[in-house]
């Protein structure tokens, strides 16, 4: 079992960067872990992710090159910076941990955490 804490959003303006954390504790060894995002009307998407010995990652178009993810497994924690943000961005973030392998699939996260609310003004 795998439990997850994200902090870090709030209102940013457009084209400002900002830091998401997921705090993980529970049995959290060999998690691959992963950020994904819902806006008011659409589905959760996949934003990113990590695998357990960060030699894996991978980002969906819209956010490559301004979205970077990374951990500490030292301090359980998984970080998405977010940079050159746009209001498209806007939206629920959540992190997500499974075991194994790293994936871009919504299904195949078996725990998540209750999410963090970015709003990015134009």
């Amino acid at each position: 079992q795998v439990q997850l804490v994200e902090s870090g959003g709030r209102l940013v303006q457009a084209g400002g960067s900002l830091r998401l954390s997921c705090a993980a504790s529970g049995r959290t060894f060999s998690t691959s872990m992963g950020w994904f995002r819902q806006a008011p009307g659409k589905e959760r998407e996949f934003v990113a992710a990590i695998s357990w010995g960060e030699t894996t990652t991978y980002f969906a178009d819209s956010v490559k090159g301004r979205f970077t993810i990374s951990r500490d497994n030292a301090k359980n924690l998984v970080y998405l910076q977010m940079n050159s943000l746009k209001p498209e961005d806007t939206a629920i973030y959540y992190c997500a941990a499974r075991y194994g392998f790293t994936s871009y699939a919504r299904d195949e996260y078996d725990y998540w955490g209750q999410g963090t609310q970015v709003t990015v003004s134009s």
